[in-house]
């Protein structure tokens, strides 16, 4: 495997944002350590700290920062005549894989990164034994392919579908049943899985589908905050006006001036 670029722990500000078109035979390794938004096959997707994607050459690359500092390690790296290797693994690709421990994982980034950085005459024996051992410690640790797929697909279509309906409709009055319900599902199975596909738990979900209406709203029409508060699914506009600040960093009424 050949290395492109790396880098260990880099930080970035709150406005970070990256789109990059796939590359054939060009995979991209992402070991976040803050919350991140990632967009998959159009579909966002918003991560805790501790998330490992591997993008292959299918996909396009594009992630940013969720409300702070944007902390990761990444690899972009080449299959080099080792792609039967990589798909022997059978790791999830382009697809977020969360850890409970990333700490050996990051060790192996970092030592990667420093082995890349170096002037050892077997640099590159090195780089490809250490890269072999991370993408190894990836399938061992992460969900494999053949299992999360066999849990996912079947209710992929339903769960996009659902999401969709959150999101035009934040004034009904979304709960676990409901939602559940919608899709067929039991309330325990289907929040299992909602976190599982998107990342975020299903009640933060609609949360950030009215809070992201509400926030259209202000920026395009003159409505009172009181209006929206109602419009976004509201009964109280001081919890409303609660919500938004505790999410947005402001105020409803300053946001629409800062808009």
């Amino acid at each position: 495997m050949n290395i492109r670029s790396i880098g260990f722990n880099s930080v970035y500000d709150s406005s970070y944002s990256v789109r990059r078109e796939p590359e054939n035979g060009v995979y991209m390794l992402i070991l976040t350590n803050s919350p991140a938004q990632f967009i998959i096959d159009g579909i966002s997707v918003k991560t805790a700290s501790g998330t490992l994607v591997l993008f292959d050459d299918s996909c396009v690359q594009e992630y940013s920062a969720d409300g702070g500092a944007f902390i990761c390690s990444w690899i972009c790296f080449d299959e080099e005549n080792d792609k039967e290797f990589v798909n022997s693994l059978e790791i999830m690709m382009n697809r977020p894989i969360r850890f409970s421990d990333t700490e050996f994982i990051g060790i192996l980034i970092r030592n990667i990164a420093s082995e890349y950085y170096s002037l050892n005459s077997r640099r590159s024996k090195m780089l490809d034994t250490l890269m072999r051992t991370l993408l190894l410690k990836v399938s061992e640790t992460g969900e494999r392919r053949d299992n999360a797929q066999q849990t996912v697909e079947p209710h992929y279509s339903a769960l996009i579908d659902l999401r969709a309906k959150i999101y035009r409709n934040p004034q009904l009055k979304w709960n676990v049943d409901t939602m559940a319900a919608d899709v067929n599902m039991s309330r325990s199975y289907f929040q299992h899985i909602y976190r599982e596909v998107f990342g975020v738990s299903c009640i933060a979900d609609v949360i950030s589908g009215k809070i992201e209406k509400a926030k259209e709203i202000l920026s395009e029409t003159s409505c009172t905050v009181s209006q929206v508060a109602v419009m976004c699914g509201y009964d109280n506009e001081e919890h409303f006006m609660r919500q938004f600040k505790k999410i947005v960093g402001v105020t409803p009424s300053k946001y629409r001036k800062k808009a």
